[in-house]
């Protein structure tokens, strides 16, 4: 390990100590290395033992930076890993961080565009327009056209900083994994590495510009979401340039209702898109927490919603996407023995789970909340109460579904933000059926179909051939197998024939043995022997040379 990679390991630890982090640990995690280790920092003191465990955590993972801030936001989300009091406060992490100083900006700015700012943009501002941990945001002015952008550029070093965090991260599931002894459940060390992918998309603005520009392919015509332009041949890998768009940030309900906007539609459109981004597209914004998100100025009546930050984005499987819409289709209709089958076929929970003992478990968490209006039922903590209620059966947590689990509760707390009597279901249910519709029947098997035809057409010429290869191919081997029968039975023929006459000579060979022992007629027993001997020989020689098929 690194001397750099050692001195972080010191602070990290340092840090965790100082906010009494490993009194919260059980006893399973602490094995007789860490407790030399701990006794062996004795200086090192919990200054906040009158601070409840979840607010320490949070506010050692604001001290330990970025990295571990944005780690902290993740795992707000694994309530399956989680008690709700940490998850909650890991939920209030914010990402602030003062600006690093405008020269390093513009240095980083002219390196990447390998020119001067002002031979390409007018008004360049060096005072930032917003400041995060991995970048911070200078408007300008197009000198071409005088459209109004804003540049986004990485800070100084942050790829140095984030990889060593990630590295150590690492190294503490690897730990983790080890010291729990049941990796293949909570998988520590995949949601590292998820969480790795995830943050590393953050520090490459190329890969950010690409996936703004498919987001905003798909929403062309959309009423719903607007996603500023992105002039990607000024976009590298430490710099993004984009439209600049003005809007009213989505959490100013004030300034949202002074200019009488629609806010039953607006929340509305926030489901509608969430799920049109998961099932039509698999490709969804997967950090669309309020900084992220504006609302236009322009039609409040017909309001839209400016998405920014394309950093990190989500995709599922298909195989996932139709099991989590059949999930959410059983439980409105309250099919619990359908919610624990779908648990086990998907692979969420051990094929040895007792389905039955699972739907009493599902129903115990899901039929209370029937019991309140539709408006109150909150889709995502269903979500959350059923993974709690499967870690009771062993769940194996699924990494892919950190970032769905995530998006969906800021889409719903946003939702009912704007519109408390928001009835999510009545916005959702209509959405997946339609959905689900297309996946099964005779509509999707036409559609498959039809998508295969141009490939089948390609194909049809030499299907003739392919026939004729095929069963030529079936004939030969058809022959060989027969060929490897009539060795084997050869084989076997031969094997009984030299046991029979090595069973044979062994009994001859004992008998005259014993003849030769009574001293009865010598003659008989040397004959029993000679002949025995002869046998045995033949029986040695006739045995099967090769033993292979």
């Amino acid at each position: 390990m690194k001397v750099a990679s050692l001195k972080r390991g010191y602070q990290v630890i340092k840090t965790a100590l100082e906010y009494g982090l490993d009194e919260s640990l059980p006893k399973k995690l602490t094995p007789w290395y860490f407790k030399l280790v701990r006794s062996s920092l004795f200086w090192i003191r919990n200054k906040h033992k009158n601070t409840p465990s979840g607010e320490r955590l949070k506010l050692a993972m604001q001290e330990l930076g970025p990295v571990y801030i944005k780690f902290g936001q993740m795992l707000s989300t694994r309530r399956d890993l989680l008690s709700d009091e940490w998850a909650e406060e890991l939920a209030m992490l914010q990402d602030r961080v003062p600006p690093f100083c405008s020269a390093q900006a513009i240095a980083a700015i002219e390196a990447e565009l390998n020119a001067p700012i002002d031979s390409l943009f007018d008004d360049f501002d060096p005072e930032p327009l917003a400041s995060a941990s991995i970048s911070q945001v200078h408007t300008a002015t197009l000198k071409a056209d005088g459209k109004p952008v804003v540049l986004k550029v990485l800070r100084p070093n942050v790829e140095k900083q984030v990889t060593a965090d990630l590295q150590l991260m690492a190294q503490c599931a690897q730990l983790l994994e080890n010291l729990l002894g049941h990796g293949n459940r909570l998988r520590p060390a995949e949601v590292v590495q998820d969480y790795r992918l995830t943050i590393m998309g953050e520090l490459n603005l190329k890969l950010e510009a690409l996936n703004a520009t498919k987001l905003r392919n798909n929403f062309l015509d959309s009423d719903a979401l607007y996603i500023p332009y992105t002039y990607e041949e000024l976009c590298f890998e430490r710099l993004m340039v984009m439209e600049r768009i003005e809007g009213i940030p989505v959490s100013d309900i004030d300034a949202l209702n002074a200019q009488g906007t629609n806010l039953k539609l607006l929340a509305e459109r926030g489901v509608e898109l969430f799920f049109t981004q998961v099932f039509r597209d698999n490709f969804f914004h997967a950090d669309m927490h309020p900084g992220n998100i504006f609302i236009s100025r322009e039609n409040p009546d017909n309001p839209h919603y400016i998405g920014l930050d394309c950093g990190i984005m989500g995709t599922l499987s298909e195989v996932d996407k139709r099991y989590l819409a059949e999930n959410f289709l059983a439980f409105f209709n309250r099919d619990y023995h359908r919610i624990a089958q779908l648990y086990i076929e998907s692979g969420w929970v051990s094929a040895e789970t007792d389905v039955l003992a699972f739907e009493q478990a599902v129903k115990v968490v899901c039929e209370p909340m029937f019991n309140k209006p539709l408006d109150e039922i909150s889709f995502g903590h269903v979500l959350l109460e059923l993974f709690r209620t499967a870690r009771q059966f062993d769940i194996v947590v699924q990494p892919q579904l950190v970032l769905l689990e995530k998006t969906l509760l800021y889409i719903e707390g946003l939702g009912r933000q704007l519109y408390p009597q928001l009835d999510l279901w009545q916005t959702a249910k209509p959405f997946l059926e339609s959905w689900m519709a297309e996946q099964v029947g005779p509509s999707a098997m036409f559609n498959k179909a039809k998508k295969e035809i141009p490939y089948w057409t390609d194909k049809l010429p030499e299907l003739p051939e392919l026939v004729y290869d095929n069963l030529k191919l079936g004939r030969k081997l058809l022959g060989g197998q027969q060929q490897m029968l009539d060795r084997y039975i050869k084989r076997q023929n031969q094997a009984h024939k030299s046991n029979y006459l090595l069973i044979t000579s062994a009994v001859l060979l004992i008998c005259g043995t014993i003849i030769f022992s009574q001293n009865d007629t010598l003659w008989a027993s040397y004959a029993c022997v000679g002949f025995g001997a002869v046998l045995w020989l033949l029986g040695w020689r006739s045995r099967p040379k090769n033993r292979k098929f």
